[in-house]
């Protein structure tokens, strides 16, 4: 049985359904993947996660590797025992985490007029080259200093391997170097021409693992095309990926998802190039619902974002309904409602009187607004019930539809 497996293609488009096959159980495409950064999806345990019918969660290498250490997670058995979640689990590399530390502290840096207190004699040149020793980058690999104490590490295409065969997730992923969306052409290249050559030595890593105390179970690389914005890269960058022998193909870079007039064009680019055969994976797509049919109707197999849930902590709860219908809503959060604002103190309608997920069914909006002002535990698991509800039962109407050759139809009542 080969690890991918498209079902249907859409007559006018090039969204498809398909199944991933795992050792934990077969993923129906196109799939929405909850994030579980620390081996949990914040505030639900294992049972939520199979009452919501998650068919597989991320996990995130570089945070596991500071805190708890993938040994101790290899020595419980790997993540799905270490967590109790006998489904399929993807990791990132921790590419984009490191390569986020560089970037995201010399941006700060540079439009920053004040300094922590360590910082503070020094001139705003000092100060960026202090930032940008966080993280040093070789040929080689990347050397980089922990958010969590001050201690140094390094990630090198084998070692980000070692570590993801060490949690055991079912799909990995190649360690690449992640560019920011406004690198200039010099060093995208440069750093996109890294990705490839530690795309190869990944390869050769995944392949030639000592098999002592790993996983018995087969584990799935998938290759990473970089690029930037830049279209002349990203069209190369999908030229060299798709060559290598990868089970999937992933869309990377600071724009996917962040950026959904960048991600569409990058799609677009890419999307001629890459094998139909494999499942097609953007990284950080899941912002607001437009962005999955974007992408779903760019022929992309599986996304994942963190956004649902972090909104769902913050109050922001999604509606199953056409933007203009939404009382109260407005602009880029017209598929949502903050339920801390005070029309919602006396509400005794659910969040969403379509939706069918625990929350809806048992709790009103009065309550989930008293949760909140109240600072209770309880209401960022009743809010990410939802959210993750609503996002993965849309993904469910997204597949039906397609099956049916009506998912242009299905877009246009939501877009």
């Amino acid at each position: 049985m080969s690890f991918f497996q498209i079902t249907h293609q859409d007559k006018h488009s090039l969204a498809r359904t398909g199944v991933i096959h795992t050792d934990h159980g077969d993923i129906e495409t196109p799939v929405f993947m909850p994030v579980g950064t620390q081996a949990t999806v914040k505030s639900l345990d294992s049972a939520d996660l199979e009452n919501l019918d998650v068919q597989i969660i991320l996990a995130n290498t570089y945070h596991l590797h500071l805190r708890p250490g993938e040994d101790l997670i290899n020595n419980f058995g790997g993540l799905h025992k270490f967590m109790n979640w006998n489904h399929p689990i993807l990791t990132d590399s921790g590419g984009f985490q490191v390569f986020s530390l560089k970037h995201k502290n010399i941006k700060a840096s540079a439009s920053s007029t004040g300094k922590s207190k360590q910082f503070n004699n020094l001139t705003m040149e000092q100060f960026n080259n202090e930032q940008s020793k966080l993280v040093e980058v070789d040929d080689e690999g990347v050397t980089f200093t922990s958010h969590l104490d001050g201690s140094t590490h390094r990630f090198t295409p084998e070692s980000a391997i070692e570590i993801q065969h060490k949690l055991g997730a079912d799909i990995i992923m190649a360690f690449d170097e992640c560019t920011p969306d406004d690198a200039d052409v010099k060093y995208t290249r440069e750093a996109m021409e890294r990705t490839h050559k530690w795309a190869e030595r990944c390869i050769t890593a995944h392949k030639t693992h000592p098999l002592t105390n790993l996983p018995t179970y087969k584990q799935n690389l998938f290759g990473i095309i970089q690029g930037a914005n830049h279209k002349e890269l990203r069209e190369e960058s999908a030229r060299v990926i798709s060559s290598l022998a990868f089970d999937g193909i992933a869309i990377g870079g600071e724009s996917v998802g962040f950026n959904m007039e960048a991600t569409k064009k990058i799609l677009d680019w890419v999307n001629p190039i890459i094998p139909k055969d494999k499942p097609h994976y953007t990284m950080g797509v899941g912002f607001s619902p437009a962005d999955l049919f974007e992408v779903v109707e760019r022929g992309v197999d599986m996304f994942d974002c963190v956004a649902p849930t972090r909104m769902a902590r913050n109050g922001a709860l999604f509606q199953h309904c056409h933007p203009e219908r939404l009382e109260g809503a407005e602009g880029s959060l017209s598929y949502r409602i903050n339920i801390n604002n005070a029309q919602y103190k006396t509400d005794r309608s659910p969040i969403d009187p379509t939706c069918t997920c625990p929350t809806c069914l048992n709790y009103s909006r009065a309550y989930l607004n008293h949760l909140f002002k109240a600072e209770e535990l309880l209401a960022y698991r009743l809010a990410t019930i939802h959210n993750l509800h609503f996002f993965l039962n849309l993904m469910r109407e997204i597949r039906q539809a397609i099956k049916e050759d009506k998912f242009l139809e299905l877009k246009k009542e939501w877009i």
